[in-house]
């Protein structure tokens, strides 16, 4: 119970509670979004980024399909 209060209070310490209300924490979500896209984009793990990985079976799919209307 101790972790609940700590974490009320630091919610209550986000101004834009009276204008706002629940959508006063938008801006932190859309932070973290973009950090994470730029995570997903830049960073390597391996030899590979996430977006390597996206555009590889993204072709590999178009070529299967392509495959497929071939026969």
């Amino acid at each position: 119970m101790l972790v609940s209060k700590r974490v009320k209070r630091l919610l209550q310490l986000v101004p834009g509670k009276q204008r706002f209300g629940v959508y006063r924490f938008l801006p932190f979500f859309f932070l973290l979004g973009g950090a994470m896209e730029w995570f997903m984009i830049n960073v390597r793990i391996g030899k590979e980024t996430f977006y390597d990985v996206y555009c590889r079976k993204r072709s590999e799919r178009q070529y299967e399909a392509r495959m497929e209307k071939n026969e």
